[in-house]
């Protein structure tokens, strides 16, 4: 009989031949063996299906299901972590065109079995040909969330990657019907700063996954939004209240905004099109709250922005006008 604690490892699909088959076997080779694994066909239409089919019919651990109607990511993310077993005491994702390293289950588990007061396991994660995920001592492997996410605001160090990257404490994904918040931009770190309110973060100084960068990848669609700023200015404005003093709050949101608005300025001069300028709009939309100003792009800030970057770059003063007129059809 095993000792080791019960994973529900889940791995949504849509339409991930290319890349099904790399996930699926990255987790049946783990070194921890106390795991099913869910995988949820979200009508796919190519042979992602059969593949995950092929390795259902060889190993009992995996529970295939499929869903007739496409459901978007996000509805279907939650959709499938509604399928984990009740009896299991951690919850670790796999999307789909990823894959995690032999060690992952067994290193994380390790790690939150030692300390049920942590709720988000993390580690460093290889993310294309970067290992991204640094900035704690290595000596240290269980912070407070409110350390952790003060470092993110504060000190710009990222522990929580993507939603391959992390584990979450089974109790807590079955306590929330829709465990990734929905109308939100970027759901998978708005859910870890809610959970860290209340709860520790683990850390795991290996890399213990793998993010896939390269075009048609899940996580590859928002880069070429360089979303960086937007999101810190979400996150600011939605948790700052949680997380630092007023006074730390009001500086690193003008900063966000600065820095935010440099960013816009320089789309503009790049002519960036009209995806670009839907995805800033969508994004503000979801802060909410307060009196509005932050929930919209502002012209007046924007155009002034125009004119500091037009000056920092030794633009033509009619680059910087051609800019401006620009702003009409940008809103």
């Amino acid at each position: 009989m095993t000792s080791e604690a019960f994973v529900s490892v889940v791995t949504p699909f849509h339409d991930s031949e290319p890349y099904l088959a790399e996930c699926i076997e990255s987790v049946l080779a783990q070194t921890h063996r106390n795991f099913e694994y869910v995988l949820l066909d979200n009508a796919s239409t190519d042979r992602g299906g059969a593949i995950a089919a092929h390795y259902a019919a060889r190993d009992n651990r995996i529970r295939l299901l499929r869903s007739d109607v496409l459901r978007d990511q996000v509805a279907n993310y939650n959709h499938a972590l509604r399928q984990i077993s009740p009896d299991s005491r951690h919850v670790k994702i796999v999307q789909a065109d990823d894959w995690i390293y032999p060690g992952c289950l067994a290193e994380m588990t390790t790690l939150a079995e030692a300390h049920p007061v942590v709720a988000v396991v993390s580690s460093y994660e290889l993310r294309g040909r970067d290992v991204v995920g640094t900035g704690l001592a290595a000596e240290r492997t269980v912070i407070s969330g409110r350390e952790a996410c003060r470092l993110h605001l504060l000190d710009g160090v990222f522990l929580f990657g993507s939603p391959t990257t992390v584990m979450y404490r089974a109790d807590l994904v079955r306590g929330r019907d829709d465990f990734f918040p929905l109308g939100r931009l970027h759901e998978d770190t708005e859910i870890i700063y809610e959970l860290l309110r209340a709860h520790d973060l683990g850390f795991v100084h290996q890399v213990l996954s793998f993010t896939r960068q390269q075009e048609g990848s899940i996580t590859s669609a928002a880069r070429s939004y360089n979303p960086i700023w937007l999101d810190r200015l979400i996150l600011t404005s939605r948790f700052g209240a949680d997380f630092l003093t007023e006074e730390e709050r009001a500086l690193v949101l003008e900063d966000d905004l600065t820095r935010y608005y440099d960013s816009l300025a320089r789309a503009v001069y790049e002519r960036r099109g009209a995806a670009y300028w839907d995805y800033q709009r969508r994004g503000l939309a979801t802060i909410g709250g307060g009196d509005g100003r932050l929930n919209r792009i502002d012209r007046v800030r924007l155009a002034k922005a125009i004119v500091v970057f037009a000056f920092k770059a030794a633009l033509s003063p009619a680059g910087a006008l051609r800019a401006l007129r620009g702003l009409s059809k940008r809103g």
